[in-house]
């Protein structure tokens, strides 16, 4: 009996010091469950786990042969995956032999094949590695070659040719209201303040009220300098925005701050994340410090 065909399964593989880890991590940001060095023998076992869960539908997992059985058991497991309805894509990294000793040798890591009790030149086990993959490299379904690819290329690489282009737009945006007296937050990549606008705190029918009230928002979109502010920083992050997305940036926080969190910039942080909504399908807006005192 075949599982759901909607649990997809991206597996990658290839020699040890070309990338894997990197790709894994572009996928993952890109919304798939990701495994790291997950033994042969429990691909299957975990497959119809993750089905029968329902929760996730896209599965990275990085096998290589770091996992002793790995060369025996990859191949059977991956055919009994398919043979059991699992859409499955093999994607073989690979580079340059000078190109894999160098990056060892600047990470100062051994590589899998000199960590059995062996004394074995890094050259060698490099070319031992290339040998002993053959048989995996031909299931192989992509080759990749990441020879001459920065870390950005690489990452955008994966993103064009193993992702939707719909699931790669951009990064995750999460606009934020928070009130400087109780600080800035940690972890803003934007920060706006919003306290040149009145407060509506001082009016005495909407100081009990937040920006999530209508009186409130009706009461900073009569003032002239909030259009004039909204359409500025909108117009500055339409220019932001794809510059964030092509340098691979995954989540983007904008912090927008008052002086308690609770009118200007709850009012002001919903209406960036209601037009930002318009052209970016992961914005969510939450507001910090709204319910304080």
């Amino acid at each position: 009996m075949s599982e759901p065909a909607g649990v997809r399964f991206v597996f990658i593989t290839g020699l040890s010091g070309s990338g894997k880890t990197l790709a894994m991590k572009a996928l993952e940001d890109s919304g798939f469950f990701c495994v790291d060095n997950l033994p042969a023998k429990l691909i299957l076992p975990f497959a119809e786990l993750t089905a029968k869960g329902g929760e996730i539908d896209r599965v990275a997992i990085v096998t290589d042969i770091r996992e002793r059985g790995f060369l025996e058991d990859f191949p059977e497991a991956h055919e009994r995956l398919k043979e059991r309805g699992f859409p499955t894509t093999v994607i073989f990294l690979i580079a340059r032999n000078d190109i894999l000793v160098r990056r060892f040798s600047e990470s100062r890591r051994p590589h899998p094949l000199q960590s059995d009790g062996e004394t074995t030149a890094l050259e060698d086990a490099v070319e031992r590695e290339e040998v002993e993959l053959a048989p995996i490299r031909k299931i192989a379904d992509r080759i990749l070659d990441t020879s001459n690819l920065t870390v950005h290329e690489l990452r955008q690489h994966v993103l064009e040719n193993f992702v939707e282009s719909t699931e790669h737009a951009g990064p995750a945006i999460h606009v934020l209201s928070f009130g400087y007296k109780y600080g800035i937050p940690l972890g803003a990549d934007l920060l706006f303040d919003v306290r040149f606008l009145p407060n509506p705190y001082f009016e005495a029918d909407l100081r009990e009220k937040t920006g999530n009230d209508a009186e409130v928002e009706a009461f900073l979109f009569a003032q002239p300098q909030t259009k004039e502010f909204l359409d500025r920083l909108m117009s500055f992050l339409d220019y932001l925005l794809p510059h964030y997305a092509a340098e691979g940036k995954s989540n983007l926080t904008i912090a927008v701050g008052c002086t308690g969190g609770r009118h200007r910039s709850v009012a002001i942080s919903n209406h960036i994340g209601k037009r930002l909504r318009s052209d970016h399908e992961r914005v969510r807006v939450s507001h910090r410090d709204v319910e304080k005192v």
